[in-house]
C-alpha cells in the first residue's frame, strides 16, 4: 500500500492525517493526487466512499499553499450538488487546510446569505459551495471567481441530474479558462460528457471501480411482502431493529408520512428531504450520526453524498424510479469496505419493475417472502416488534410524565449488524480506522 507521505503531500498534512488515524491511501487517491499535484486536469471516477474528496481536495490545498488570497476572491472552489455534502467537503478539509494556513468555508441555499456575505468578508483560500447559492453571492456582488486557479466538481452526475449543469457552465465560465480542473463522479457519461469536453484541457482519467462493482461487500434481498398493509407493518418492525437503519421513500410527503408513523410506535427516526430547514436536516445527520436518532427517513437527496459510519442496513420501502438510484441509495451502507445489507420492500405488483431495475443495476438480489415477524423476515433485518411509548415531533420535547420510551434509540453510536448481535463494521483496511466518516 501507498502511504500519503508517498504521494508528495507536505509533511503538514500528512502529520494531520496520521493524527486522524489514516496513513495509507485508496486507490483513486494513489493514482490521481499526483497528477493532480503536478497540475494536471483530472477526472476521477468512482463510487462513493473511494475516496474522492481527499483526492481533490489535498492537491488543492497543497497547490495553493504559500500564496494569499482576497475577501470576496477564492484561489480554490469546489462545487457539490447537496447542502449536505458542501459541509462534509469542508469539515474533512478543515484541518489539513488549518495545517497549511488555509481557510476553507461552504456557503449553500438554506442558509441566511447575510451570514455568508460576513464569511466572505475575510480572505478565503478554498470556497466550498452549492451553485445556486454560489450564483446569488455574485449577482449581489460578494463573491468573485476570478482569482479561482483550481475548480473541482463533486459528484459531477448527481449535479447534472438535478439539473444543476446550466448554472455550473455559468460558473465555470467565470473562472479563468487557463485553470486547473479536477472532476469527480461515479459515472462520466451523458451530460457529464459534454462538461468535460467544453471545460477540461487534455484530462487524465483514473477510475477504481465502476459503479456496479460498488455492491460486491453488500447482501442484496427482495422482500416479497404481498400487499400495502403487510409491507407498512414490516416497516416498523424493521424500524425497530437495533443499529443504524436508512430508509429511502420516493416523495418529501411519504417522508414525512413515515415518520410520523414511526414515531407514533416510540421509534426514534428523523426524516431527511428537500424542503427541510437547514437546522432540522442538520439535527437529523447529527442525531443519526451519533446513534441517538437510529432510523433516517429520506429521499434520494441522502443517496449520494452522505457519508455516515456504521449504517448496516438500507431499506427501500419505495423502489427507486431507476437503478443508478438504487446503487447510490445502497451505497450508504458497506463504506469503506466494510459490510453490510440492502432490502427491497416489493408488494405484488412492483415484482416486474423491480426485476427490471436490478438487472440494469447488476444486483444479484436473493428474493424471499416474508410475513410480519416471520422468521426469515427476522433473520434478515433483525425486525423486532415496537414496544416504545409515542415520541413528539422531531425538535418537540416529550410530554410531561418522563421522556418516551425509544425502542430504537441507541446509548452509543456503535452499530450491531443485521443479525442483532454481529458487528457488521469490519476494521478499514490500511489503517483507516478512525472515529468520524471514512470518505476522503
Amino acid at each position: 500500500m501507498t502511504s500519503f507521505a508517498d504521494l508528495g503531500l507536505p509533511r503538514d498534512i500528512v502529520s494531520v492525517l496520521r493524527k486522524q488515524g489514516i496513513t495509507e491511501a485508496f486507490p483513486i487517491q494513489e493514482a490521481a493526487i499526483p497528477d493532480a499535484l503536478a497540475g494536471r486536469d483530472v477526472l476521477g471516477r468512482g463510487p462513493t466512499g473511494s475516496g474522492k474528496t481527499f483526492t481533490f481536495g489535498l492537491p488543492m490545498l497543497t497547490r495553493l499553499a504559500g500564496a494569499p488570497s482576497k475577501p470576496g476572491r477564492p484561489r480554490g472552489l469546489i462545487l457539490a450538488p447537496t447542502r449536505e455534502l458542501a459541509a462534509q467537503i469542508r469539515e474533512r478539509l478543515d484541518e489539513p487546510a488549518a495545517a497549511l494556513g488555509l481557510r476553507v468555508i461552504d456557503v449553500v441555499g438554506g442558509v441566511n446569505i447575510n451570514h455568508h456575505i460576513r464569511a466572505l468578508a475575510a480572505p478565503v483560500d478554498v470556497l466550498v459551495a452549492t451553485p445556486g447559492r454560489a450564483e446569488d453571492l455574485i449577482s449581489q456582488g460578494k463573491l468573485s471567481l476570478s482569482d479561482v486557479e483550481i475548480t473541482a466538481l463533486d459528484e459531477a452526475d448527481q449535479m447534472a441530474d438535478m439539473g444543476f449543469l446550466p448554472q455550473v457552465r455559468k460558473l465555470l465560465d467565470r473562472t479563468p479558462e487557463n485553470g486547473q480542473r479536477l472532476l469527480f463522479s461515479a459515472t462520466l457519461d451523458g451530460d457529464v460528457e459534454k462538461l468535460i469536453a467544453r471545460y477540461m484541457h487534455d484530462p487524465v482519467t483514473h477510475s477504481t471501480a465502476p459503479v456496479e462493482a460498488a455492491v460486491d461487500t453488500m447482501e442484496h434481498y427482495q422482500l416479497l411482502v404481498g400487499n400495502r398493509d403487510a409491507r407498512n407493518k414490516i416497516v416498523l418492525q424493521i424500524a425497530a431493529r437495533e443499529g443504524k437503519t436508512i430508509m429511502f421513500m420516493r416523495t418529501k410527503h411519504g417522508v414525512d408520512r413515515q415518520v410520523k408513523k414511526l414515531r407514533r410506535v416510540g421509534v426514534n427516526a428523523q426524516g431527511l428531504h428537500g424542503d427541510k430547514g437547514q437546522g432540522a436536516r442538520t439535527r437529523a445527520l447529527e442525531g443519526f450520526t451519533d446513534g441517538s436518532t437510529p432510523v433516517l427517513v429520506a429521499t434520494d437527496i441522502a443517496a449520494r453524498g452522505i457519508d455516515i459510519d456504521d449504517v448496516s442496513l438500507v431499506v427501500h420501502v419505495d423502489p427507486p424510479a431507476e437503478h443508478k438510484a438504487y446503487l447510490h441509495r445502497a451505497g450508504r451502507t458497506a463504506r469503506a469496505g466494510t459490510s453490510g445489507r440492502v432490502v427491497t420492500l416489493v408488494m405484488d405488483e412492483q415484482r416486474k419493475e423491480v426485476d427490471q431495475l436490478l438487472r440494469k443495476a447488476g444486483v444479484d438480489a436473493e428474493v424471499v417472502r416474508v410475513a410480519p415477524m416471520s422468521p426469515e423476515l427476522v433473520r434478515i433485518t433483525a425486525a423486532r416488534q415496537p414496544e416504545g411509548t409515542p415520541l413528539p415531533p422531531p425538535g418537540q420535547q416529550p410530554a410531561a410524565g418522563g421522556p418516551a420510551k425509544r425502542t430504537s434509540a441507541r446509548r452509543s453510536g456503535r452499530n450491531r449488524g443485521a443479525g442483532g448481535g454481529q458487528a457488521s463494521g469490519r476494521p478499514r483496511r490500511g489503517g483507516q480506522q478512525r472515529k468520524r466518516k471514512p470518505e476522503r
